[in-house]
């Protein structure tokens, strides 16, 4: 997504609004494995409260991963 910075004077200039994406590893109890995923902070908020097997689930019935 696109937008402006705005400045006191109103002087704009554009900037990107990037996600809020980081690389972390989580421990799958299934699988006795860690598991590195890209997510967003609230992506890693809901997996601390769902747990990480009901998180991968949901999005998988969402569409947003697939595995082979």
């Amino acid at each position: 997504m696109r937008g402006n910075n705005v400045a006191h004077s109103k002087l704009r200039t554009k900037r990107d609004f990037s996600l809020n994406l980081k690389n972390k590893k989580f421990w799958s109890e299934e699988e006795q494995r860690f598991i590195t995923l890209r997510v967003s902070a609230k992506g890693m908020r809901t997996i601390r409260k769902n747990g990480l097997a009901a998180s991968v689930k949901e999005a998988q019935e969402k569409g947003y991963i697939n595995l082979v």
